[in-house]
């Protein structure tokens, strides 16, 4: 089994530790964690009986661990992932893969000499829900995919997230937050896009954080909180897609496709489960399948354990760096239709992942 660091103990890992420790502890190992705030490495010391590494430094050099799971802010992840990278540790990402797309360039190339691997989150798209659709769809049950839409909005994150500011920062904003868990399972179920465009705008310039210990701090927002945008897939098909962080209350759904054949109503990309609809034709009431693949709970460290098996198999990862960066290429490349207003034709390209 290869043995997983964890950098960066924060929201977001409780569920990781929990499930790499659990739910596949027969297939990865979790041997040591590292955090900003050495405390919290010392509770997982507690928790979990693995190593807690008082600096980055000493994690990367401890002959314990093979890859890292870095868990840190977006802002972080370059550097962070880098470090691991030349150190000759694989990496794998929360998600967005990394800031800037030149940054992404930069990493994969590093790891590439280095010969060790890059995946990154979200890996949502390997669950039970979506692997039912990519079923469905490969198997004909809506006919050729001709539209898709994709939906995922609220009013952010600072009436419950202890430290929301990064949120409304660069690398924050509601494409690059949640955008990868719509924006992965729309390339897993329809393959790569080759161009974009789309409008962003800022609604609220400042944000009042309402949680307990910083009530009433004020936020200056510095980046668009609400972006919308169009991609046309290789395959023809034409996906609609909205972010937003500006959105009190909506009755959009999730997800769908819309087939030659009939339409298939996707779950929540940020869950690993249900429901799956279906109504094919002209028929008057939708149809839930029952989930034909594994993974229906709350699965995360799903797509680093895969990668882990791969990297022991010799066969490619699903959560890759391909993956990752055409993601990352997407969402700037929304952003960059607007300021320029024309269409944006994708330089990256990656090839549909293998369904689970």
């Amino acid at each position: 089994m290869l043995r997983i660091g964890v950098v960066g103990i924060g929201d977001i890992s409780k569920i990781y530790l929990d499930n790499i420790t659990g739910m596949f502890g027969k297939r990865v190992k979790l041997t040591g964690v590292c955090s900003k705030t050495f405390s919290k490495a010392e509770k997982a010391v507690v928790d979990y009986n693995v190593t807690a590494f008082k600096t980055l430094d000493e994690m990367l050099n401890s002959s314990d661990i093979d890859i890292i799971l870095n868990l840190t802010p977006p802002k972080a992840h370059y550097e962070i992932a880098l470090a691991a990278v030349n150190a000759g540790k694989h990496v794998y990402n929360e998600k967005p893969v990394c800031v800037k797309r030149e940054e992404a360039a930069q990493l994969f190339k590093t790891a590439a000499e280095k010969g060790v691997r890059v995946g990154g989150a979200p890996d949502t798209f390997l669950g039970a829900g979506l692997q039912t659709c990519r079923k469905l769809i490969d198997d004909g049950w809506i006919g050729a995919p001709v539209a898709a839409t994709a939906f995922m909005m609220n009013h952010g994150h600072e009436h419950w997230h202890p430290a929301p500011d990064f949120f409304y920062k660069d690398g924050g904003g509601p494409m690059f937050d949640i955008g990868p868990y719509s924006l992965t399972a729309l390339i897993n179920l329809l393959g790569p896009v080759k161009r974009v465009c789309g409008s962003t705008g800022k609604s609220f310039p400042t944000r009042t954080i309402a949680t307990k210990h910083r009530h009433g701090e004020i936020i200056d927002v510095e980046v668009p909180t609400h972006v919308a945008g169009v991609l046309d897939f290789t395959c023809g098909t034409i996906a609609t897609i909205i972010k937003s962080f500006d959105v009190y209350s909506h009755s959009l759904p999730n997800m769908e496709i819309y087939g030659t054949e009939g339409t298939l109503q996707v779950p929540d990309p940020n869950t690993f489960g249900g429901p799956v609809l279906v109504r094919r034709f002209r028929e008057e009431k939708w149809s839930e399948i029952p989930l034909l693949k594994n993974y229906a709970e709350n699965s995360r460290g799903l797509g680093i354990t895969e990668m882990a098996e791969a990297i022991e198999e010799g066969r490619p990862h699903r959560a890759s760096y391909e993956l990752t960066y055409h993601v990352l290429d997407i969402m700037h490349g929304i952003h960059d239709a607007c300021q320029s207003g024309k269409y944006i034709k994708l330089k990256s390209k990656c090839k549909r992942p293998e369904a689970l």
